[in-house]
């Protein structure tokens, strides 16, 4: 990755935030072992501001979609309090083996710490965190269907556990799946869509990222039709689909 190409990944952008569409299989930071991230292209998101960006939350390095920077230190901080509180709406889009039998249902499935040398790996565990997702079919196909997950909670790996102890794992994922750990399809996991109330009286800023390169042929198997359909997920799902219940605050 190239300056130019962040610049082109930008999906929005005010004088408080942007919100980027982060590519699959890179990590939004450095890790241990080194290797480029995310925040290393960072300065070519100045625009101007005498600083670079910041994260105002993270998603996992296979994870692709909608993420939020803070464009200085007193817009992080109040993005910071949106995140905590819940008031940030967040979709994303799965695509899941086999699927689960009803249209639409919601997860309730505390979670912890698989053990101390897993790092960021997580179990489901009575004793854990209240972790709760939101989840319904937008369409389905032989042995796939494509999910709307809501995450009410913001837990470590939380859409991939809930999913995988659910009976219905994520595609691609070699963690909680059943995919290989070199040669997968690649994780079927894409934050779709994000809603910031930003300003207190405007209308909250709702910025949709495109659905990458390696979902696209799964997601139009189970009725997905394209960009070129409105971004909103309950327009986007395939014809008979149940209807979106209300959304979620995440």
């Amino acid at each position: 990755m190239i300056p130019d190409d962040i610049q082109a990944r930008v999906l929005y952008r005010d004088g408080l935030m942007l919100v980027i569409d982060k590519p699959a299989g890179l990590p939004v930071h450095r890790g241990p072992k080194g290797g480029d991230s995310l925040e290393d292209f960072f300065d070519a998101l100045r625009f101007g501001l005498p600083r670079a960006p910041a994260l105002a939350h993270r998603l996992d390095r296979e994870t692709s979609g909608c993420l939020v920077l803070g464009r200085h230190r007193k817009a992080l901080a109040h993005l910071g309090l949106l995140f905590k509180h819940g008031r940030i709406g967040k979709t994303y889009w799965a695509v899941v083996e086999g699927g689960p039998a009803a249209d639409a249902g919601t997860i309730d499935l505390p979670l912890g710490r698989l053990n101390p040398e897993r790092g960021w790996w997580m179990k489901p565990d009575p004793k854990g965190l209240p972790s709760v997702t939101n989840w319904r079919v937008l369409g389905r196909a032989e042995r796939i269907a494509w999910l709307a997950l809501e995450p009410v909670t913001g837990r470590t790996h939380q859409l991939r556990v809930h999913c995988a102890a659910s009976g219905f794992p994520i595609l691609g994922d070699a963690i909680y799946g059943t995919a290989p750990r070199a040669g997968g399809p690649g994780l079927h996991l894409h934050a779709r869509e994000i809603v910031v109330p930003i300003q207190r009286n405007r209308a909250p800023v709702r910025v949709a990222a495109p659905v990458p390169p390696h979902m696209r042929a799964r997601l139009a198997a189970c009725g997905w039709r394209g960009e070129e359909a409105p971004a909103d997920g309950a327009d986007d799902r395939a014809p008979g689909a149940s209807p979106a219940p209300a959304d979620s605050a995440a």
